[in-house]
């Protein structure tokens, strides 16, 4: 008998809402469980099933923490400001503000229909006054403490967008919006100093539970290291250049110093005699994005300018290049090259001709055949021949410091936050600019300062964002003066309303403050938070940031944000490659939901494989999970209100079944907690009756999996004539809880004999047959070593204690 799915979902997700069973509670007795899910862009229609996925996920967490009486809080919103929604308008024609409007209701009725427990009265939208009001506040503080500021500097520019863009927004030389070349741009951006927090956001990572890879992309992309900076006197002139190295012992082996194209000397390097090819090479680094051009598996590049300059170690002459592999924003912009001991350094070297000097020794290196890029003994290299790597470091940058022509230093790869773009759809910045009294920060009485409406918010020719056009808009008073000033016209990434958006959350209403600190305090630190892996770099550095700097205020608790970050994996098309519109391969949720229900949807993207791979998308797949919750509705007519054999076959199952789900909910290990209940359901089938009792353990276990479903279930149990008014939901019901004793496996230690000789002992199972003794022998390291060109006569098997196997000699 197929359930009809149709008609349960329907009923149940009317009757939640109207019971408010999922809105969390302020201070209440019941301990917290804050669980995040990154909200997303308003960049397309509607819900994909890479959304799916990771709120089917949380979303089982959050519901068996409520069972386990937590006081859950598991909030969703919409991050609509930015970049992707403005394209996205431009691309169907209409106001960003309409786009909103329509993708939040269809998204909204889209996560309804799956029933995540959302507590929709918390819900938040980036793009309202009434929150991005607070954005502008926080901005403010940033201001005020000198932690905002305005700068010209290269950017990223799109011509055809005509956007500035950050780096991640550049994918090989191409905007990653409209696919044009991107080129740079000197332009008067608004900056974040990001850089004043480096070392907290590194050192405070010991603070939080993140899987290794997502701390080790932060630390990478800071990017903090310690070494020295030299002073390089440039040949004949009264320039010098300044180098950072974390290598000071191989200093004696500079051959060559290689210029970022955006070094402010290179003009001046550059000889008449190499000005064209210079120039020709600066244009074409200029195409690329900053990211492209420091890809370690990147060929290094350059072009010689026709200076050159002195080492400080050994009073050699050295040429002076420029080379795109070189960034102007670590290190001063400029680097020293080391052939002999650095592999890229020496493929550089012997593409343009330049000298190879070994400095450091180790027995048997050939360069010619094997670049040694470790520490060793110095040779080549004066007065300090002989000494060991570590102390070289150390003595040659003394030696440095007392000649002053170096320093210890330390350089950060992260470099202030480009905070500004010239678009329109963005929360305005709250400044304002007077002739006279510079650049001013808006009154905290005026915010917001509400974005205009305009019939053209496309970008503009002149580079600047929409807004400048608008004059009414544009011209204003200053806030210290009264004189006549004009606003800021930019406005802000993408990335501000979702740097903070988690604190509002816990106090989405407040009209004094952008949250109330006991109730930041009682909610947070988030517990658990999960998103993509694409944002666990930027994202989460800059929410990071944003946090120290408002606990450094006072205005939250804790030092960080989140206590817990996880990551899913991508769903792939059924032929493993990415979903795209473009490819036609992408798969509507709605589609599957109309055929299969939404249980079956939401169970098959939490049971298709582990949740932190990328995993491809199978019709076969969700067909099977349907036939399988199919198969639970039947198991309806079996259950009986009796009681079942203590210590039976299947209450030992049900226990280890609790022991496994519970394990693998709290370690996001979905699948194995499905392949879990479908052993269980298999026992089930086999039974003639069992245990009503067993049976509603089992559908409590089904619930954050196949929440309407069990619900269903759970309600047939009751008399014919109950209340849908008065009952309760089995979502508000006590999580099981497993007896140990009933899951105790009976285990022995297996001893291994060779030829009567205890060799090895091992813990295994009790049963365990002499095959499978035999083949885990045989396994075992030790017994190999001792088998080793032995055969092996005879096998003498005891049951539960030994194995002995007889060989010759």
């Amino acid at each position: 008998m197929s359930y009809p799915f149709r008609k349960i979902e329907k009923k149940w997700q009317d009757f939640w809402e109207k019971k408010k069973i999922y809105q969390a509670v302020d201070f209440d007795g019941r301990p917290k469980q804050y669980i995040l899910i990154e909200f997303p862009f308003l960049s397309g229609e509607g819900l994909h099933i890479g959304h799916v996925r990771s709120y089917s996920a949380l979303d089982a967490i959050a519901r068996k923490k409520r069972m386990e009486g937590f006081n859950v809080l598991y909030p969703m919103g919409w991050d609509a400001f930015g970049l992707p929604t403005e394209n996205f308008a431009i691309k169907k024609g209409v106001s960003p503000s309409l786009v909103v409007k329509h993708n939040i209701a269809n998204f909204k009725r889209q996560l309804k229909s799956l029933s995540f427990s959302f507590d929709w009265s918390r819900e938040i939208n980036t793009s309202d006054p009434n929150y991005y009001k607070w954005t502008q506040w926080i901005f403010l503080q940033f201001f005020k403490h000198g932690l905002a500021y305005q700068a010209e500097m290269p950017i990223n520019w799109c011509p055809k967008c005509k956007i500035g863009l950050a780096n991640e927004e550049v994918v090989n030389g191409k905007c990653d919006y409209c696919k044009n070349d991107v080129e740079k741009r000197n332009k008067k951006q608004w900056l974040l100093r990001i850089t004043k927090y480096a070392d907290r956001l590194i050192d405070d990572l010991a603070k939080v539970d993140y899987p290794d890879k997502i701390k080790t992309q932060q630390i990478n992309w800071i990017g903090r290291s310690e070494g020295t900076n030299i002073k390089f006197s440039i040949f004949n002139s009264q320039f010098s250049i300044e180098v950072f190295t974390t290598r000071i012992d191989t200093i004696f082996g500079v051959t060559a110093l290689v210029l970022a194209p955006e070094h402010p000397l290179v003009e001046k390097l550059t000889t008449a005699a190499n000005k064209e090819k210079v120039k020709k090479y600066l244009i074409a680094a200029k195409k690329k994005s900053e990211l492209e051009r420091t890809e370690a598996e990147k060929e290094k590049t350059g072009v010689f300018t026709g200076s050159y300059c002195v080492n400080p170690a050994n009073n050699e002459k050295i040429p002076i290049w420029v080379g795109d592999y070189v960034v102007a924003t670590y290190g001063g912009g400029a680097v020293m090259v080391v052939p002999a001991h650095d592999k890229r350094d020496y493929q550089f070297a012997k593409k343009y001709g330049l000298k190879i000097q070994q400095v450091i020794y180790r027995s048997s290196t050939s360069i010619d055949e094997e670049v040694f890029v470790d520490y060793g003994i110095l040779v080549n290299s004066g007065q300090f021949n002989g000494l060991k790597s570590e102390e070289a470091i150390k003595k040659i940058t003394e030696w440095l410091e007392q000649r002053k022509l170096g320093r210890k230093t330390i350089q950060y790869k992260l470099r202030d936050w480009i905070f500004s773009r010239q678009h329109y759809w963005g929360e305005p910045i709250p400044i304002i600019h007077c002739p006279k009294c510079g650049v001013a920060a808006v009154s905290e009485k005026d915010l917001p300062v509400k974005l205009p409406f305009v019939k053209k918010y496309q970008p503009t020719q002149t580079g600047e964002s929409p807004l400048a056009a608008i004059k009414k808009w544009v011209n204003t008073k200053c806030p210290q003066c009264g004189g006549p000033a004009k606003r800021e016209t930019d406005t802000m990434p993408n990335w501000a309303g979702s740097s903070w958006y988690y604190l509002r959350y816990t106090d989405p209403k407040n009209k004094k403050t952008f949250a109330d600190f006991q109730k930041i305090e009682y909610w947070t630190p988030v517990d658990l938070y999960n998103g993509g892996m694409e944002h666990t770099t930027l994202h989460l550095l800059y929410s990071r940031f944003w946090h120290k700097f408002l606990y450094d205020l006072k205005l939250v608790p804790t030092p960080e944000p989140y206590a817990a970050r996880r990551s899913h994996g991508m769903i792939l098309a059924e032929d493993g490659q990415k979903m795209s519109k473009s490819r036609g391969n992408t798969i509507s949720p709605d589609e599957i939901i109309q055929k299969f229900g939404a249980d079956s949807l939401r169970m098959y993207e939490m049971f298709m494989g582990p949740y932190d791979q990328a995993i491809s998308w199978s019709n076969q797949g969700v067909l099977g999970i349907f036939r399988f919750l199919n198969r639970v509705y039947n198991l309806k007519f079996e259950a009986r209100n009796t009681k079942s054999e203590t210590n039976s076959k299947l209450e030992i199952l049900i226990n280890r079944t609790i022991k496994k789900v519970s394990e693998d909910l709290d370690n996001l290990k979905f699948n194995t907690a499905v392949s879990q209940l479908m052993i269980l359901v298999n026992e089930l089938e086999k039974q003639e009756s069992f245990s009503q009792e067993i049976y509603e353990t089992f559908l409590k276990l089904l619930a954050p999996f196949a929440p309407h479903l069990s619900e269903e279930l759970w309600q047939n149990l009751k008399p014919k004539t109950y209340n849908l008014k008065a009952i309760k939901s089995i979502h508000l019901e006590k999580w099981p809880v497993y007896n140990p004793q009933l899951i105790r496996e009976e285990k022995f230690e297996l001893v291994i004999q060779i030829n009567g000789k205890v060799r090895d002992k091992i813990e295994v199972a009790a049963g365990i047959s002499e095959a499978e003794a035999k083949n885990l022998a045989l396994s075992r390291e030790k017994i190999k070593n001792w088998l080793a060109g032995k055969e092996i006569q005879k096998i003498i098997f005891v049951p539960s204690k030994l194995i002995n196997l007889v060989i010759s000699n």
